[in-house]
């Protein structure tokens, strides 16, 4: 086998290389989703991607005998930097991710890179995979090999687990999502907590507004910062990075799948539900040209039959913990259950991701017989020498 060299990626001609390569490396796993390509390419471009507006980001192409083999980004969020290292982040802290690599030599060349590289930037430790931001695709997949991922969430191969933790990774918080059959009824006690609520006149639990789109998601936004700004791994999501999710997303949003509690009157509380885009993507090879366009587009006018993937929801900080909390959100889901069963065909749901030790997620997936189906693995490694 010839010598591997790595090098940073310092163009347009390089960013495609970049991008391209997934493409390759994964055309063997049928459980792999190719992502659209012009979104693939939009994710690691300066001028498209407002993750680059608080990060600096270096990506790296490694080759073999003039082959490229390998791939990786190394960054740093400066928004994670100002974050309390208890939630993961703070000062000193860096972040790789998006790597694919043909083998392990190529794999532990990447990593080797990426690090030097955050060495460089005065970074003293690491958490990776992160590809690119903590609201895209963080963690390696560690479990749930067998099944292709939902909209929004990643896949890697097995054998990177083993690659990465032989370099001194060690595990520092484990993401998991759940799977349920949306078509079976939940327990009584959670029917009668739901009941409940609907006799509460100082509940409300409403639809949103596809009209008032820009309100509607800065309302989402304004929740989702207060009610996730405790956890671990938060960083704030800033209004162009707002804006270009929404952009992207507003296709997919349908009001009945998407929902605001209100407690006498003031929104609390929300729950974010999309149909799996990436059914029809993985049909269409993640081409839109020069058919594939006309077989998604008749697919968003009207996804059926759909899963459901809920990839966030949140509850303003001051009523976490409390009885009401977990009273919306069993009434959020139980909504939007039924829609997705009877307007779109729904069979199964998937909630997540949830961090590991989110005590009140786990228990409101656990209360309504979710079952994990996915985890995913953030590593840490201190960066010496």
């Amino acid at each position: 086998m010839g010598e591997i060299t790595v090098a940073p990626v310092a163009d347009k001609a390089g960013r495609k290389q970049f991008t391209d390569l997934a493409y390759r490396l994964n055309a063997d796993d049928p459980n792999w989703v190719p992502p659209l390509r012009s979104e693939a390419a939009e994710l690691v471009d300066p001028a498209k991607n407002p993750f680059f507006q608080h990060a600096d980001v270096q990506l790296f192409l490694a080759r073999r005998d003039g082959r490229v083999v390998g791939r990786i980004s190394a960054h740093i969020d400066r928004l994670a930097l100002e974050m309390p290292v208890e939630q993961g982040f703070g000062p000193g802290c860096g972040q790789w991710g998006l790597l694919e690599a043909e083998d392990e030599a190529v794999c532990h060349a990447l990593i080797a890179a990426a690090e030097q590289w955050l060495r460089d930037q005065g970074m003293t430790r690491v958490l990776a995979p992160i590809s690119l931001s903590i609201w895209e695709e963080p963690g390696l997949l560690t479990l749930g090999h067998d099944h292709p991922p939902m909209v929004m969430m990643g896949h890697d191969k097995p054998q990177y687990q083993p690659w990465i933790e032989a370099l001194g990774y060690e595990a520092a918080k484990m993401l998991r999502t759940f799977d349920l059959d949306v078509r079976v009824e939940y327990p009584k006690l959670i029917q009668r907590i739901i009941a409940s609520g609907e006799k509460n006149d100082k509940i409300r639990i409403r639809k949103v507004d596809k009209s008032r789109f820009d309100e509607e998601a800065a309302l989402i936004l304004d929740i989702l910062n207060d009610a996730w700004s405790g956890n671990w791994g938060f960083v704030p999501i800033t209004d162009a990075e707002v804006a270009h999710t929404g952009k992207k997303l507003k296709p997919l949003v349908f009001e009945d799948l998407i929902r605001v509690a209100e407690y006498e009157g003031e929104p609390v509380a929300f729950m974010m539900t999309l149909p799996d885009l990436n059914r029809p993507i993985k049909e269409i090879g993640g081409k839109l040209f020069p058919f594939g366009w006309i077989k998604l587009l008749r697919w968003l006018r009207h996804p059926y039959p759909a899963d459901m993937r809920v990839p966030l929801m949140g509850v303003r900080k001051h009523l976490q913990s409390s009885r009401l909390a977990s009273q919306l959100a069993f009434m959020m889901i139980e909504y939007i259950r039924r829609e997705a069963v009877v307007k779109y065909g729904s069979k199964r749901g998937e909630i997540g991701w949830i961090l590991d030790d989110n005590q009140g997620m786990n228990a409101i997936a656990e209360a309504i017989d979710a079952t994990v189906n996915r985890e995913y693995t953030i590593y840490g490694k201190a960066l010496v020498g």
